[in-house]
Formats: C-alpha cells, structure tokens, sequence
C-alpha cells in the first residue's frame, strides 16, 4: 500500500486510465470503470481512499465544476426553440417518473423518505451520457437530439431546484421549521439580488478583463465557480448551488462558450476522483443483497421512462418513432441523481445502504441504455404495433417546422479580411456565424445582424458548441497557417459534411493548406492585385477579371 499521497494518487490515476481503456473497448461509458476502480481502493478493497482525503477535495471541486458548466450552457433559446414539447416532457417526465419510482420503492419495503431519494433518483437522465451518445452518432442537431437535450436543461434546473430545498430542510435543527424555512427563504432571496447585481453591473467588465488573456480566461472560471459555492456553503447552501448559479451567471456574456469549451477536459479529470470517491462509499455486501431491487428499480428506468415520454409528447401529437427514439436516449439515471444521494448522506437522511442502491442502479442503467440506444430505430420497428397506441390520428408534421434553420457560413477570425467577408454576407442575405478570440471584435460585432462568439479556432472542444451539421461553409480568414491546419483537422474528426475555405498569405502557406484537403483556398494579396490591375487597365468596373484569383482550389 502506498503511503505518500503523492503516490498513491498515482497509482488510482493509473488504474483509473487503464480501466477507462478497457471500459472503452467493451464500448461501456467510463463512468463504469471509475466506479469500479473506488470500490477497489476504497474501505472494502486496498482502503487508499479515505474521507476527507484528497480524492473527496477533488471529487467536490469535479462537482462544482459539473454544475458550473450546466450554468454556462443554460440555454432557455434551445428549450423555446423545440417548443413546449422540451418543458412539457422534461417537468413531466419527472412528475410521473417519481411518481412511479416512489411507488415501486414503497412496495419494497423501503422508508418513506428512502424512496424519496430513490424516486428522485429515478427520474433525472444523465447529461453527460445523453450528450456523447448523441454526439457520436451525430445527431444532436436533430430533432429527437435537440428535444432530448432541451428536456436534459428542463431536468437539471429542477433538480438544482431539489438540492436547495432539501439542503433548507436538512438545515433545520430543532425550533420553529417557519423561521428556518424563512432564514432560509431571506438569505436565499439575498443571494439572487446580489447575483443580480453583479451580472448587471460587474461580471460584464470583469470577465472581458479577463478575456483579454486566454489562460486568465480559464482561471477566472474555475476561481469564480468556487468563490461563489463557498459563499453559497457559508449561507447554509450546499456548494453545488452556488457554483450552478456561478455558471449561469456567466451565461449571458458572449465568453461563456469559450469557458465552457475550455473547462470541459478539466471538469471531466476532475469528476474521474467524484466516481471513484462514489464507489468508495459502495457496501459490496449489501449492494450484493439488493440486486433484486436494484434489478426492479432499473426496469422502471429502462422501461417506464420511455413509456413515460411516449405518452407526453404522444399527448402533443408527435409521432411515435421520434418519441421512441427520444425515450430511450433517456431511459438511465443522472450523474446528478448521483450527487442527489451523495447530498442525502452528508445531510442525514438517508443512509450508506440507499446510496449503494442507487449507484447500482446507476451502473445498470446507463450500461444498458449505451448499448440499446444506437438500436433505438431497429428496436421501434420491431414493436411498431404495440407502441402505436401512442400515434395520434393527425401527427404533428416535424418534417420542418419543428426544425432550425440552416446556417450558412460559420465564419472565423473579424479582422480586415473577416470584416469585409462578414460585410459582404450581411448584405447577400445570407445567415452567418461569427468566431474571433479578441473580444473587442467581438463586442464590436455583436451589435450588428449576426452572431458573433467568442472563441478560439485552436480549440477544438469549441466546435462542439457551432451547428456544424447545419453549415453549409466554414470560412477561416486567420493567417495562421498551424491554426487553420488544427482548425481543419477539428473539422475532419468532428465529422463535419459541409465545405471549408481557408486563407494563404504566400505560396508556401497554400502548398502546406492544400495537403490538407479544403475546398478552396483564399488569396487575399493575389486577389487584390488582380483587381488592382484590372482598375489600372480600365477592364471593369473593380470586378475580378482573373477566375483564379476569387479563389484558389485545393489540389
């Protein structure tokens, strides 16, 4: 056994990676091997993992993170977008998924406030599960993806919603429940109004401060997520809501996409010590003994979940199919029905054992569902007649008008060049998507018929946040020629449909771009010495007479 931290923690990263690997060959998520690599190192195996060890402090940093990013990317556009379908499913879902979870619990034989949690539990998908397996089949630009993903946002406001409430609950500790509810309800009410100010008067200067300097960027970010779930903490809040609602303060700036990109791998690291913290805490003797019930309640999940959003979104007359596929991306529990239990130990009210049988569950349910939901398709054909019960007799047509419109060029780098490009698609009608890392063009950008982010073209987590399956062009006019090949390379791995053109300054430049395979290759100097020449000569009124020099093909 090692004794020096720095060791030991060592040994866990190492096989947490080895396990990872071997997770990801049986195409399981990683999530699985964490878990199992806790329960070998914790209490029950080589006892390496301790409480209030350094594995808890970065299981509890990997957290606030987590929450930090859902924050950033609260997008209520997305959820107006797919219609009330993604609110009416999503609180829906909830409702009636506890509902049944609740019920279940009961019949076996557990304590009433145990099957709280459980139903709970039960009824939360998880995100980051949902997400991968919808971006690696490349559908989250369609429709099932983006209902899928808006009902996700509708699901983790409201269990943001359910910490706060049952962290005031677990606050209070005899005398009058109406005054702590009302301590409660006033330090509550203070911390919005003065998050409220800060994002009206403050976070807006600050943050561009920082994004001046792309490291300060990260580190604000990271600095502002646990700043404000200390203070959240030293109210009596829980960390998590605190560092939800730094992340959503953040949510309105024009940054939010780049530090959410950028926080991604080191949320991600992070919440490696969270799933290994969890399966620390499994009793394996008791979550042998509760393999039946863990068995029961993860049937609810894969079973009545999908069933759950068959009746919803058939109630709004949406075809069976997309409800199907839909159901079934959802049919596992949440990474955040994990920190849900963890909550209900540290606060009491649940005991080592529930815990235990929710993460089971867990495992279960999220194993099951990555290898049915590539299927989902194969899987409704075979049960068409039975789930056509849920088809009404005038489907809603979402062949297009539940769907967003095209984008027709995501354009990188606002400067000279980029300005008249952007220019010249503002006046041709055209439907643009604009990325610079200096945040004065930026700024100065957004104030005009286009969308213009923040973002940097060597950040290759970035390209997750742009509609590439719904882009026709990529543009990059950044002279850069090591940023455009990482540009094109992000492109190619993301699997992106549509064209590419990028700019070369000299001949050396478009020899080494064009290897690369884009469409087409620019040549700013080349085409503004042919129109030059073309003015001089008399031969047109500043149009280009050279074809080439409009472009130049790739080889």
């Amino acid at each position: 056994m090692p004794h020096d931290t720095f060791v030991t923690l060592a040994v866990i990263l190492g096989l947490a990676a080895l396990a990872g690997l071997a997770a990801s060959r049986l195409r399981q998520p990683v999530i699985i091997a964490f878990i199992g690599i806790g329960v070998l190192v914790g209490p029950v195996g080589f006892g390496w993992v301790v409480a209030e060890g350094p594995v808890e402090l970065m299981a509890e940093l990997g957290i606030a993170l987590l929450l930090f990013v859902v924050g950033l990317r609260l997008d209520f556009h997305l959820v107006r977008a797919t219609g009330p379908v993604a609110l009416a499913t999503g609180l829906g879902q909830v409702v009636f998924s506890s509902a049944l979870g609740f019920g279940v619990a009961r019949l076996l034989s557990m304590g009433v406030t145990e099957s709280l949690y459980v139903a709970l539990a039960l009824a939360f998908s998880s995100t980051i599960i949902v997400i991968k397996l919808l971006t690696d089949r490349r559908e989250i630009d369609q429709l099932h993806g983006r209902i899928a993903v808006g009902v996700l946002i509708v699901q983790d406001i409201v269990v943001v919603l359910a910490m706060i409430v049952l962290t005031a609950i677990g606050g209070v500790r005899g005398g009058s429940v109406l005054t702590e509810v009302g301590l409660v309800g006033a330090k509550g009410a203070a911390l919005l109004a003065g998050m409220a100010l800060l994002m009206r008067f403050v976070l807006p200067r600050l943050v561009h401060e920082f994004a001046r300097v792309n490291e300060l960027l990260v580190i604000f970010g990271v600095t502002w997520a646990v700043v404000v779930a200390a203070v959240t903490e030293l109210l009596g809040f829980s960390t998590e809501v605190g560092a939800f609602l730094a992340g959503f303060s953040l949510a309105s700036t024009p940054f939010r996409e780049a530090i959410a990109a950028r926080l991604v791998s080191l949320r991600d690291f992070l919440l490696l010590f969270f799933f290994i913290a969890l399966g620390s805490q499994i009793e394996v003797g008791e979550a042998r003994q509760q393999l039946a019930a863990a068995a029961i309640l993860s049937a609810v999940v894969l079973v009545g979940k999908p069933i759950v959003v068959l009746a919803i979104m058939g109630l709004m007359r949406y075809p069976a199919r997309l409800s199907f596929v839909v159901g079934v991306s959802l049919a596992q529990i949440s990474e955040f029905s994990l920190i849900l239990a963890a909550l209900g130990l540290s606060l009491g009210h649940i005991g080592a054992d529930t815990v235990s049988l929710i993460t089971v569950v867990g495992l279960i349910t999220i194993a099951v569902s990555t290898y049915v939901f590539p299927h989902a398709r194969g899987l409704y054909r075979r049960l068409e007649r039975v789930l056509s019960v849920f088809d009404r007799r005038r489907p809603r047509d979402v062949s297009e008008k539940d769907d967003e419109r095209d984008i027709d060029v995501i354009l990188y780098g606002l400067g000279r060049l980029g300005s008249g490009i952007a220019r010249g698609l503002l006046a041709a009608g055209k439907r643009a998507i604009a990325v610079d890392v200096d945040p004065r063009l930026a700024d100065f950008w957004s104030d005009q018929p286009i969308t213009t982010l923040y973002g940097d073209a060597e950040d290759l987590d970035f390209l997750e946040t742009l509609p590439l399956a719904r882009s026709t062009w990529v543009i990059c006019t950044i002279p850069s020629v090591e940023t455009q090949l990482t540009l094109l390379h992000g492109l190619r791995s993301h699997g992106y449909p549509g064209k590419v053109a990028v700019v070369a300054l000299d001949d050396a430049a478009a020899k080494r771009l064009s290897a690369a395979g884009p469409e087409f290759i620019l040549r700013p100097f080349v085409d503004a010495a042919a129109s030059a020449l073309d003015l001089v000569l008399g031969y047109g009124k500043g149009a280009v007479a050279v074809e080439e020099s409009e472009a130049l093909p790739s080889e």
